[in-house]
């Protein structure tokens, strides 16, 4: 006998997708709150962050807040799509 495939909509066993919308609720928070520090940084002398702290983003300050941004909405998206339901 062969049991049918579950769908999509319905979670793991342990309940993963639950897991996996707080996880990416929670690296989009702190996307958010970087590239939020690293604006004010960047417009400000207020030293804190992420964004500052890398050497490799050094001159690249602006643009690294800002994806951190775009990547905040792109995760509070992910997050959404993984509704319960």
């Amino acid at each position: 006998m062969r049991l049918a495939p579950r769908p999509m909509s319905v979670g793991g066993p342990r309940g993963e997708r639950m897991h996996m919308k707080q996880l990416l609720e929670l690296l989009g928070f702190l996307a958010l709150v970087q590239g939020v520090a690293g604006l004010v940084h960047e417009f400000t002398d207020w030293h804190w962050g992420l964004v500052q702290r890398l050497d490799i983003l050094d001159g690249y300050g602006l643009y690294a807040s800002v994806a951190l941004l775009v990547l905040a909405i792109a995760l509070f998206a992910a997050a959404e799509s993984r509704k319960s339901g």
